[in-house]
């Protein structure tokens, strides 16, 4: 007998991603005055992303444990939503418009 769980798996991961507790990255996206900072989880975004892992490998913790940050200014905070939702759960769900800024970046 085979079951998936697949759709429970991305249903945690998702609330891994709404979680306030455990991230070790910041990511600051969009331009004054529309910054808005996401919290992550750098073994996330490193195994999802190659853009992202090349970012945080030159952005690593420090000694003193301090949070990896990086900015990225170039992309919209409801596009970089979209995006993190998918990196965690591989749902993709967006308004057409959404969808085009997407596929710019």
């Amino acid at each position: 007998m085979f079951t998936q769980f697949f759709s429970k798996l991305s249903q945690n991961y998702i609330e891994i991603l709404n979680d306030d507790e455990y991230y070790d990255v910041t990511i600051e996206v969009g331009e004054d005055p529309n910054v808005k900072i996401f919290r992550a989880h750098m073994i996330i975004l490193c195994h999802r992303s190659p853009f992202l892992r090349r970012t945080l490998t030159s952005n690593k913790r420090n000694d003193n444990n301090a949070l990896a940050h990086i900015e990225l200014p170039n992309i919209s905070s409801e596009t970089f939503q979209i995006i993190l939702r998918y990196l965690y759960g591989g749902i993709f769900s967006s308004d057409e418009q959404d969808t085009l800024d997407i596929f710019k970046f």
